[in-house]
């Protein structure tokens, strides 16, 4: 694919065309529902991948071919890019949905609001990397109540992917089990306006910036959240910030943690998903 796009680069400025970014694709915003398979019902997974702000094309086709493959395992999973399926005859289909680095201005008025009352009516929701960097702030339930922090930025140029070790701090809960120590992934780390321990929030995991440099505007000192719950009704919330790198998605750590928040996202449902 990169080639390809190297290749249309002078033709596109010999035409007097700008070359179309990849990472910045052009948003829309969708009106017409997805056809959903007639296996996916209720108690399925939705896997939803849209970008109308900055698309991670490094990690996307890895990533969401692996979370489908764990969405897989615990239950019927459909995949889509597609907002329109946000409404109140399709989302019932679903206990879980994950937003896999889903970003910008997503959703119609009535698409939030069907997302918002099947949430509090208790859909489970697995945000992860960045769905949570602050590019949905035009909705305020969004980063506000469901995501619960506000990102300020991560580490750039050379420093932009390191390794950093993560603590575990609540073991004893079920969206870190099985995950071992020591953690040292390499990621594109984020740091968030203030710790992310709200009302309603149970933090799960920290960075420890020792292990990393941050840089002074984005340190934020012994307390560095970077896994953790929320509730918004009766809904349950994980939101982790790891997810920049295809690689992330092959750490047997971060696919255990991924698989368990599916899992304890959605307890009605008892979903049985392998380590």
């Amino acid at each position: 694919m990169m080639r390809r796009l190297l290749a249309l680069a002078p033709l596109a400025l010999l035409m007097g065309q700008t070359p179309a970014d990849p990472h910045r694709p052009a948003p829309v915003m969708d009106s017409v529902a997805p056809p959903i398979p007639a296996a996916v019902k209720r108690g399925s997974i939705l896997i939803f991948s849209k970008t109308n702000s900055w698309r991670h094309i490094e990690h996307l086709p890895h990533s969401n071919a692996v979370i489908a493959g764990l969405a897989r395992a615990c239950a019927t999973s459909f995949s889509t890019e597609n907002a329109a399926v946000f409404n109140p005859r399709d989302l019932p289909r679903f206990s879980v949905i994950i937003l896999n680095s889903s970003t910008g201005d997503l959703f119609t008025p009535a698409q939030r609001q069907a997302f918002a009352d099947w949430v509090k009516a208790g859909g489970g929701v697995v945000a992860l990397h960045a769905a949570g960097d602050n590019s949905s702030e035009g909705w305020p339930l969004y980063q506000r109540e469901m995501i619960g922090a506000k990102f300020i930025g991560h580490p750039g140029g050379e420093d932009h992917i390191q390794p950093a070790a993560i603590r575990i701090e609540r073991p004893d809960h079920p969206v870190m089990a099985g995950v071992t120590l020591p953690w040292n992934p390499r990621d594109e780390w984020y740091s968030f306006a203030s710790p992310a321990r709200a009302a309603g929030t149970t933090v799960l995991a920290t960075l420890d910036e020792t292990s990393y440099r941050p840089s002074d505007k984005l340190a934020m000192g012994a307390d560095h959240p970077i896994v953790w719950t929320r509730m918004l009704g009766r809904g349950r919330i994980v939101y982790s910030a790891l997810g920049h790198t295809p690689e992330a998605y092959d750490d047997a750590n971060y696919r255990r943690l991924i698989g368990n928040a599916i899992r304890w996202s959605a307890p009605a449902t008892r979903m049985r998903c392998p380590a």
